[in-house]
């Protein structure tokens, strides 16, 4: 049986003989694109790709270099680019874009830029189809992981055109019209990049050139075969009869021409376009296929599965395959090749939360490719990334790697160098100096931990040394140690163990009893004055101190305690919620767009657009109170997610924003890093069926769920009454059925019980 794609006339197999849709057709790549610098609903852009491919391909419609590339507010289309943008605040870099016109050649961005529409326009994780209504062409795109297949369908013309922009920050190109091909490199980033960084491309035709040209920084154009310069291109020239199509495969590599040629070789070669296409579908829909979900609201399975895109993005594969079949890398740490695996584009503030333990869950191999790219990453550069974009990056805070590291290892991911990990992990905790340094020559504080100097003597970094956010640095160490700590002991290391669990208690030095939130300390032990804990950012990130008091997920117990106890704890929790969106943004100097996402939800001061907050809804599992857990979590999936443009309630960042909808969908959460434990909320399904690594097969049931019936009434495992508020990693690999009932009222004694409360430091109860 053969079925239509929704990409046109392509024939690919169909998946079954049933009217559902294929999973990766419920996907919407335009999920997020909704968005600009003042208010984010994802900060998406349409990525074209296969799940963690070195290169993403993504229509253009805003100006070159700028973050908001692609924006669905916006009317023309001047492009289709090979992008590795992770996130428009760390803005691209290796992009080149393909654009097909007719009549009179344009090679500026503005003036070249075609009126489209979203109803001609149409986007797939495994391809993106636009007709360019000035041209009247219709250009087509499919990925690899390291080349795509372009098709431009032309009309009747004596003048039809394609050309590839280099964009500015260095670019070359060749025409080799004898063998309908054109070479080049780009070398366009924002950072993190070596002195000799280039990405080399290859594009080769299945069309004799009529004409073609080059043009140069100045935009002008002579019949020269080659250009070099800041920002140059290249355009070839055709006759084209009504609807004939032209075909265009593109590779490239970061380490040098032929590795780009060998690229499209092995991963295109002699295939069509509609091959090609097939097998990324077929790429996408085994991956998700891991994750069966079956319900009749089909709008909740879109957004389900237009999530599991995104969360299977990043970090991209940076490493190749070269002719001896050897996996290799350019490094962006020292500029040689390397063998071995490489993964970048990742901001481990975001997505240690809960990408990385899906990973540990559900890709445990992937993982640890991973987990030997950080390997090599302290091999090259001495020091573990916290943000690569593709090398080091001076953004956010923490030392965040730990807690992946120690994740992946404890939660039974192997194959990788965890010696070497764990000496870069106490190397983090135990100096600042020798940190990389950035082209400008200054330290790139992101790296390591900023301040530890200060923490490792006090416990705390002081608000008044000079260094930012730091009580949110201190808090995110404490977590931090907890892992190194876990990670410690699992490896026989007794006494580093010790050590490091003791300063993961750290966060009770910054617990203010007087105003019962976490506050700024100065050196001297003296709190930093004044206090508003409304006030965004200072001595938090991105978030004010209502949020960041929650940043205890290795001991909530303990938290619990400091704050007087489970029903002033739960009222604390109950606060957030309906203490009016008030702000002082007098840290920024201006609204900064995550102070606007929170503002107009009305939610309160919950603030679930930006990170620090989004585990919070879960601690009432750890107080007594699970059903409010329940009732939160599916009230924040209803209104702040849906397969739509403006689907997201804040940056998406590089898969976490999309991670905490998966989980929560499924019904379950990882708070605390390393354990495997994971706390309940409320399935929104009614059936799911999870195949594991180890290939056992979990069926998640909800009867009598829907969007009323969010209160679960009872939970068996295998038949087995289950009332403890969290599941562990072996009960979820193990397979089987598990069962939830579900109603309109909460059932307040279901989960309650102080001794079935998932794990706290302050409460080593064997659970």
């Amino acid at each position: 049986m053969l079925l239509t794609s929704a990409l046109g006339t392509t024939m690919v197999p169909a998946l079954a003989q049933t009217a559902e849709p294929a999973l990766v057709d419920l996907i919407n790549p335009l999920m997020g694109t909704d968005s600009s610098y003042e208010l984010s609903y994802g900060n998406t852009y349409p990525a074209v790709a296969v799940p963690w491919s070195m290169n993403f391909w993504t229509p253009v419609t805003g100006k070159m270099g700028n973050g908001w590339g692609y924006t669905y507010s916006a009317h023309k289309i001047n492009a289709i680019k090979q992008t590795h943008q992770p996130s428009p605040w760390m803005n691209d870099y290796a992009a080149f874009g393909l654009f097909a016109e007719t009549g009179p050649l344009k090679v500026k961005e503005e003036e070249r830029a075609s009126w489209y529409s979203h109803k001609a326009e149409e986007a797939r994780a495994y391809g993106y189809k636009v007709y360019l209504a000035d041209y009247d062409v219709t250009a087509e795109v499919t990925p690899t992981n390291r080349a795509a297949s372009f098709r431009f369908t032309f009309p009747k013309s004596d003048d039809a055109h394609i050309l590839i922009d280099g964009y500015a920050g260095g670019s070359m190109v060749k025409i080799d019209a004898a063998n309908r091909r054109i070479i080049g490199y780009v070398r366009n980033n924002h950072g993190g990049v070596p002195d000799n960084f280039h990405s080399y491309f290859v594009a080769q035709f299945d069309k004799d050139f009529e004409v073609s040209r080059t043009w140069d920084d100045n935009g002008q154009v002579s019949g020269a075969a080659a250009s070099e310069g800041d920002h140059v291109g290249a355009v070839v020239s055709f006759k084209t009869r009504a609807g004939e199509q032209v075909n265009v495969k593109v590779a490239s590599s970061f380490i040098s021409p032929e590795q780009a040629a060998l690229n499209l070789d092995r991963e295109i070669g002699k295939d069509s376009f509609d091959q090609t296409q097939a097998k990324a579908r077929d790429v996408w829909e085994k991956e998700l296929s891991k994750v069966q979900v079956s319900d009749p609201n089909l709008d909740n399975r879109r957004t389900f599965y237009s999530a599991m895109y995104r969360m299977l993005q990043f970090p991209r594969m940076f490493h190749e395959v070269n002719a001896a079949g050897k996996t290799v890398h350019y490094s962006p740490y020292d500029g040689k090749v390397h063998d071995g695996f490489l993964y970048t584009d990742n901001g481990f503030w975001d997505t240690w939360r809960a990408v990385f333990p899906w990973f540990a869950l559900m890709n445990p191999e992937r993982d640890s490719e991973i987990m030997q790219g950080l390997v090599n990453t302290y091999k090259e550069s001495g020091w573990l990334p916290e943000w690569a974009s593709p090398g080091h990056r001076d953004v956010m805070i923490g030392s965040n790697s730990a807690n992946l590291i120690a994740d992946a290892y404890l939660n039974g991911v192997r194959g990788f160098d965890v010696e070497t990990l764990y000496e870069a992990m106490v190397k983090n905790a135990t100096t600042s100096e020798g940190r990389p340094r950035d082209k400008r020559g200054n330290v790139v504080g992101a790296v390591g931990r900023e301040g530890v100097e200060y923490y490792n003597k006090l416990g705390y970094v002081p608000y008044d040394v000079g260094i930012n956010e730091n009580a949110a640095r201190t808090l995110e160490y404490a977590t931090a140690d907890f892992s190194l700590s876990r990670l410690a002991a699992a490896l026989g290391k007794t006494e580093d163990a010790k050590k490091y669990a003791a300063q993961a208690r750290n966060y009770r030095k910054l617990f203010d009893q007087e105003s019962g939130w976490m506050r700024g300390r100065n050196q001297d032990g003296s709190w930093s004055t004044p206090f508003n804990p409304y006030k965004w950012g200072d001595a938090f990130t991105e978030g004010n101190s209502l949020h960041y008091s929650w940043s205890v997920m290795q001991d909530v117990q303990g938290l619990i305690d400091l704050m007087g106890g489970d029903r002033k704890f739960t009222d604390r929790l109950d606060s957030i919620f309906s203490t009016r969106p008030i702000f002082d943004d007098s840290y920024y100097g201006q609204v900064i767009h995550e102070i606007r996402e929170m503002q107009i939800v009305n939610m309160g001061q919950y603030a679930h657009g930006n990170q620090p907050i989004q585990h919070m809804i879960y601690l009432y599992d750890w107080a007594g109170q699970p059903w409010k857990a329940q009732a939160h979590v599916r009230d924040v999936m209803k209104k702040l997610y849906s397969a739509a443009p403006d689907g997201y309630p804040g940056d998406e960042d590089n898969g976490q924003t999309s991670a905490w909808y998966v989980f929560s969908a499924l019904g379950f959460y990882p708070v605390t890093p390393t354990l495997g434990q994971y706390a309940i909320g409320s399935p929104l399904f009614r059936n799911v069926r999870l195949t594991m690594p180890g290939g056992k097969v979990l069926n998640i049931e909800s009867a009598n769920n829907s969007d009323k019936n969010v209160y679960i009434q009872s939970v068996t495992l295998n038949g087995k009454a289950h009332d403890k508020p969290w599941f562990s990693r072996e009960e979820l690999q193990g397979g089987g059925t598990l069962r939830f009932v579900m109603g309109p009222n909460p059932n307040t004694k279901w989960g309650i019980a102080k001794a079935n409360a998932p794990f706290s430091m302050s409460a080593p109860v064997a659970r």
